[in-house]
């Protein structure tokens, strides 16, 4: 939790293997993912790691199905449509299934975007401003689906935000302060 600014994406980024430290380490399991080749740093990101964008980002051109199978087919694995309609049922967009991202709603897009990080079973699920863009009623129900998702497959949930209305959500939560120059 902290202003913008303060570090949160960058400290994000660290712990996703996307920005490299310039001092110490970062371990993912018991693996140091700072001293990985970037290769070896993908495979880990994309088998250990579930990442929540503050802004979405998908293939415009691929369905929402398509979207979730090209994460498996990153990791070397395949995706039945079953898994597909149970993830996509669990997060109430089961009938977005052969829709575009364009096609979708701020909301279906973060309920997407989840079930995109969840989709390898990941350890760790990092989430950047997942509720920035959401009204009151849409943001507890993000909240609230990554919370299930990640209770549900026993994974690490961590959140990044200056969103005060996640505050009452979480016992644990570091707060960060500004960098002064």
């Amino acid at each position: 939790m902290g202003p913008s600014g303060c570090g949160k994406t960058t400290l994000l980024h660290l712990m996703a293997g996307l920005l490299r430290p310039t001092k110490g380490t970062v371990s993912v399991n018991g693996i140091d993912i700072s001293s990985l080749t970037q290769s070896q740093t993908d495979q880990v990101r994309g088998r250990q790691i579930g990442i929540v964008f503050q802004r979405p980002h998908f293939i415009q051109s691929l369905t929402v199905s398509e979207n979730l199978r090209i994460a498996r087919y990153m990791n070397g694995q395949k995706l039945s449509k079953q898994e597909i309609t149970e993830l996509l049922n669990k997060l109430k967009i089961g009938s977005k299934v052969h829709s575009k991202p364009n096609e979708l709603s701020q909301g279906e897009l973060q309920r997407l975007a989840i079930a995109r990080a969840i989709i390898n079973k990941p350890s760790v699920i990092l989430a950047d401003e997942p509720t920035s863009s959401l009204d009151d009623a849409h943001c507890v129900d993000a909240l609230n689906l990554l919370r299930q998702q990640a209770e549900h497959t026993e994974t690490a949930l961590l959140i990044v935000t200056h969103d005060q209305r996640l505050l009452p959500f979480f016992s644990n939560i570091i707060q960060l302060n500004s960098v002064k120059q």
